[in-house]
């Protein structure tokens, strides 16, 4: 199982986010990364939204990025971590500058970027953007098939309700091939449908884990579903997170876990079909004290699971 490092001060959701976090600046960030990237982590995953209405802030707090930047900047800071998001809302973003944003970027990178895709689920932020949210997944789809013909083809071309474009050129191509890794985020059977088309992965949210595996089948069992490798990303402490960022008690997922308890959960994931996960944040006092956890994890989680 891969583990992904959770960067303090990302957001500042209530049912996850830790007092300390809100000290911790951009330049500490930049530092952190760095060291996640030295201590072996694998990718770091970078949240978005565009703005919270004040009367979901409570919940969801008001500090959030613009996931492409802050996945740019990160990776100008390190060498070799990978850079995710979760998750990029692509209804929100027109589908030929989200294209090339997330190129420039792994090609400025040497091929490090990968972008986890929602749809989003705040109709009142939609409707700030001027985005109609009932038509979000079929503009997701439409938007998803144009931005990988422009990554993969010579002479792009798209015809859609939506988006369109031909007799363009578009350059430079993502680094990775055939494209910039896909994964989709969301637990409806739509969204599943959509990973199977389009993606190499799924970042359930509100799926419980004993529930992965028959979901899983429910993507491979799709007649787009190519038999390309897939993952499963599940990060250690989301079931704390409710629908409209309510916050669940679950002891089971709590932050500050024990090795033991930690190294259960995680075999257990595995088990369910998770290939990444995290493990949140813990009550500590500061950004150093953050840090020689995240080297616990390594030492004493990582070799185990």
């Amino acid at each position: 199982m891969q583990l992904m490092f959770v960067m303090p001060h990302t957001m500042e959701l209530a049912a996850l986010t830790q007092p300390w976090e809100l000290t911790v600046s951009g330049a500490d960030q930049t530092w952190m990364a760095k060291r996640a990237e030295e201590l072996g982590y694998s990718l770091l995953a970078v949240p978005e939204h565009f703005v919270v209405p004040r009367t979901h802030v409570e919940l969801t707090g008001p500090h959030y990025f613009h996931s492409t930047v802050a996945q740019a900047y990160l990776a100008g800071a390190t060498r070799s971590i990978r850079l995710n998001t979760c998750a990029t809302l692509l209804p929100v973003q027109h589908p030929i500058v989200m294209a090339k944003a997330l190129a420039t970027a792994d090609w400025m990178s040497g091929g490090r970027i990968g972008v986890t895709f929602g749809i989003g689920w705040d109709a009142e932020e939609f409707r700030m953007l001027g985005v109609p949210f009932h038509e979000r997944g079929r503009m997701a789809d439409e938007y998803l098939a144009a931005i990988i013909e422009l990554w993969t083809s010579e002479s792009p071309s798209f015809e859609g309700k939506y988006v369109s474009f031909d007799n363009v050129a578009f350059q430079p191509k993502p680094v990775q091939r055939p494209h910039i890794p896909i994964w989709i985020g969301g637990d409806a059977d739509r969204a599943l449908e959509r990973a199977a088309r389009f993606s190499c992965g799924w970042m359930p949210f509100l799926t419980q884990p004993d529930d992965f595996p028959a979901r899983i089948d429910f993507i491979k069992s799709q007649p787009t579903y190519d038999g390309r490798p897939f993952e499963v990303v599940y990060g250690l402490g989301t079931s704390l997170i409710g629908e409209g960022h309510v916050v669940n008690d679950d002891p089971t997922q709590r932050p500050g876990m024990s090795a033991g308890e930690i190294i259960d959960k995680l075999g257990r994931f595995g088990e369910l079909g998770v290939t990444t996960s995290s493990v949140p944040i813990p009550p500590v006092q500061d950004a150093s004290a953050y840090l020689d956890y995240a080297q616990w994890v390594i030492e004493e989680i990582a070799p185990a699971v």
